[in-house]
């Protein structure tokens, strides 16, 4: 009898063992950290990259305390024929059963894309290359597409104001038809029904605001004349004025570095000569702030019809009711910018 038990406490002192080296073995290749990240831990995984080509990635960028216990995992887990292209962020500590999972998920994490400042569409695709790896080249020949920018609502000339400027969380690397998609309903949520009605007070449409607002934003870099410049030129279109605003002939001269604008500057032939125009130019000449499209929208009621720039060279303005008044200010504008030689 002795020797029965003997036995059985034997058996289960090895199953233990058995258990233990199991659990043991369990925690050392699948739960046990395993990665070790001392910067943000962002990690991009190309298309093109093979399951070899990550390890050494990984252990390149010093990552892995043991490459040897991932790859079985890995394999284990099938990662190898189940990988996934983004951007995605390490973090220390991570064991490789959670490693694994998050890149065989494709669980990326999003770009913070932020643009502003923009004049250009050619710019606004060096942008979006820079920090999402969007094709600009795919991407250009989609906003120069007729039918495409029709069927988003926009034409050649306005669809730049497709794009307003902010902070947006993207997965990197999307394709350029995803991006512009995604671009879309952003404008779509901006433009909710506060900004409509507002705009509808003004009898101008969203995209008429835009051209609006980015004449304004090169007219001024004082946020706080945004509003009054805005009831300028409201005041104007309202009367069936033309606008005459130097900002379009920059842009028609495709010269933004103007700083005196002549009268053979607004001869020039084009849809953007306010000058020569009444209304708005047919599309934006940058891409507005939404702080300038907002001034737009909560513009400054007043009777001032023209504005000239201060000839302190301060960047504010006069704003003035009458046609004398405003000429008295351009004089000495004028004056200024002699003295300063710039012709």
């Amino acid at each position: 009898m002795m020797k029965k038990i003997k036995w059985i406490l034997i058996s289960i002192v090895i199953l233990l063992l058995g258990i233990f080296s199991l659990w043991k073995g369990y925690y050392f290749f699948v739960q046990k950290p395993n990665t070790i990240v001392n910067d943000q831990g962002i990690f991009y995984i190309q298309a093109e990259d093979s399951f070899e080509t990550i390890v050494q990635l990984l252990e390149q960028k010093g990552y892995l305390e043991s490459s040897y216990t991932f790859r079985k995992v890995a394999e284990l887990k099938k990662y190898p024929q189940l990988i996934k292209a983004g951007r995605y962020r390490i973090k220390n500590g991570m064991n490789n059963n959670d490693l694994i999972n998050m890149l065989r998920s494709g669980q990326q994490e999003a770009v913070h894309f932020t643009f502003n400042n923009i004049r250009t569409l050619e710019e606004f695709a060096s942008t979006a290359f820079q920090q999402l790896a969007v094709d600009s080249i795919v991407f250009l020949n989609l906003v120069r597409d007729p039918a495409y920018v029709a069927s988003l609502g926009f034409t050649l000339e306005n669809v730049i104001g497709l794009f307003i400027p902010n902070t947006y969380h993207i997965h990197w690397k999307p394709e350029a038809q995803e991006f512009v998609k995604r671009m879309h309903t952003e404008y779509l949520r901006f433009w909710n029904e506060e900004r409509i009605k507002k705009a509808k007070k003004i009898s101008l449409s969203p995209i008429d605001i835009i051209v609006l607002a980015s004449i304004i934003e090169e007219e001024t870099n004082q946020i706080e004349e945004y509003p009054l410049i805005a009831g300028v030129y409201i005041n104007r279109l309202k009367k069936g004025w033309k606008l005459e605003a130097c900002p379009t002939l920059k842009y028609a001269w495709g010269d933004f570095t103007l700083k005196r604008i002549l009268t053979k500057h607004m001869e020039i032939e084009s849809p953007y000569n306010t000058y020569k125009y009444i209304g708005l130019p047919p599309g934006p000449i940058r891409m507005p702030s939404i702080q300038v499209i907002d001034a737009v929208l909560n513009y400054t009621v007043h009777s001032y019809l023209f504005f000239c720039a201060k000839s302190d060279f301060s960047g504010k303005h006069h704003f003035s009711k009458t046609l004398r008044e405003h000429n008295h200010y351009a004089e000495l504008y004028h004056r200024a910018l002699n003295r300063m030689k710039i012709y």
